[in-house]
């Protein structure tokens, strides 16, 4: 499969760029199913290696008859599947054009934050003994004894 090559000035000389190849003119995403095939060869990529990395086990014991080799070779394929499922299932790469935002209304719409009128109104020293100290008031910055 032929990826397309992308051009950043439009002109109607050609679509085609230097090798004859078609040049991309648009900011569209890649397709879905493009996507997906990616995905499903980057995973078969990645589990192809599990089947060579237990036959090599069973061979270095063979040969060294050392079971630590083998169980080296084992250890490291056994995240292999959960590897490959993580990046398979990754999404494709931030564009550089594309940019990062934190939209913390959005956010508190989908997490559905109750009001919190206790903590969000300020509250009010209604009574203060005359027999507390001056430093330990409110307004002087002290803590007031219970």
């Amino acid at each position: 499969m032929e990826v397309m090559k992308h051009s950043d000035e439009l002109s109607f000389d050609g679509p085609f760029d230097d090798e004859g190849r078609p040049v991309l003119i648009t900011a569209a995403a890649t397709p879905y199913e493009e996507q997906h095939r990616q995905r499903v060869r980057r995973y078969l990529q990645l589990m192809f290696w599990r089947v060579p990395a237990l036959l090599l086990a069973w061979l270095a014991y063979g040969i060294w008859e050392n079971g630590l080799i083998s169980l080296a070779i084992i250890a490291v394929s056994i995240p292999l599947p959960w590897m490959a499922v993580l990046i398979a299932n990754d999404r494709p790469p931030r564009r550089p054009e594309e940019p990062r935002r934190y939209d913390a209304a959005r956010r508190a719409r989908a997490m559905g934050v109750a009001p919190r009128p206790a903590l969000e109104q300020p509250q009010q020293i209604v009574d203060v003994p005359p027999d507390v100290p001056q430093q330990h008031r409110p307004e002087a910055g002290g803590a007031v004894p219970s």
